[in-house]
């Protein structure tokens, strides 16, 4: 029993130690973004405020920055999803000569620093004047969303039993029925978490964002470089939460699915 016991008790303090690192940084987030000042040794704020908030929201800066990157992502995740899903399709429907070298070859390369992958580019950029273009950051922005979208609608894909498209077939349905209405529709969940984690990597993304956009274009993620050192620390934690809100209200509304597998299963070769 004592064994027991203390074993429940290791546990609870790991799992509080996990929530403490997890959690601590968003409440100390929340706490400076509504507070007028909080300097040590006080152990209280000197005052409620909003004005860091309206800060945020007026600055021209801060502004362009937040909607470049509400404008920028939702163009990567739709040319994402034209370019990758085919590909899915075939990686999950087909076995054609070639296709785990294919899949492999897409997950080794996003398994490197990419920073190098990036100076590449920008020379590449250079030469073809996308240097500090919005064009130039959706593509960097597309490359980081490749995997997601690649593998994880080819495992949904490939999860269809092939019985029920053939018996749809013998029914007399056409092709592009078979395919709206029970491929696709039980893919549908795998394809919404790839969705949602192409969104987060292109929102996200700041090293070849800085590279390539600075000093024209930047997203929220970059403009944190100058937010630390040139606005108040209390801009940067409204700034910050601005910043983790889409993740954590994706990443909610897709729960079901990542905690069912879909997310897993993506990653799964076959």
């Amino acid at each position: 029993m004592k064994r027991l016991n203390l074993g429940r008790f290791a546990i609870n303090a790991f799992i509080a130690i996990l929530a403490l690192f997890i959690l601590g940084p968003i409440v100390w987030l929340a706490l400076h973004a509504f507070t007028s000042g909080w300097t040590y040794p006080h152990l209280y704020p000197n005052g409620i405020t909003l004005q860091w908030w309206s800060k945020v929201f007026l600055d021209s800066a801060l502004k362009t920055a937040i909607r470049n990157s509400l404008l920028i992502s939702p163009i990567v995740v739709l040319l994402s999803m034209v370019i990758c899903l085919p590909a899915a399709y075939a990686a999950g429907r087909m076995n054609y000569f070639g296709r785990k070298t294919f899949m492999v070859g897409i997950f080794s390369a996003n398994s490197f620093p990419k920073i190098g992958l990036f100076a590449a580019i920008a020379t590449l950029y250079y030469a073809l004047n996308l240097m500090g273009t919005i064009m130039g950051v959706i593509i960097v922005q597309l490359l980081g969303t490749i995997i997601y979208m690649t593998w994880i609608p080819a495992a949904a894909f490939a999860a269809v039993p092939k019985n029920l498209e053939e018996a749809a077939r013998d029914a007399g349905a056409s092709k592009f029925t078979v395919f709206r209405t029970i491929t696709l529709r039980m893919a549908m969940p795998g394809i919404l978490v790839a969705i949602v984690m192409s969104f987060l990597a292109s929102f996200d993304e700041a090293q070849g964002t800085y590279l390539v956009g600075a000093p024209n274009i930047y997203t929220m993620p970059t403009e944190m470089y100058s937010l630390v050192q040139n606005y108040p620390i209390q801009v940067a934690a409204v700034f910050s939460l601005l910043l983790a809100l889409p993740s954590v209200l994706l990443l909610g509304l897709a729960r079901k699915h990542i905690m069912g597998g879909q997310l897993a299963e993506g990653f799964q070769l076959k």
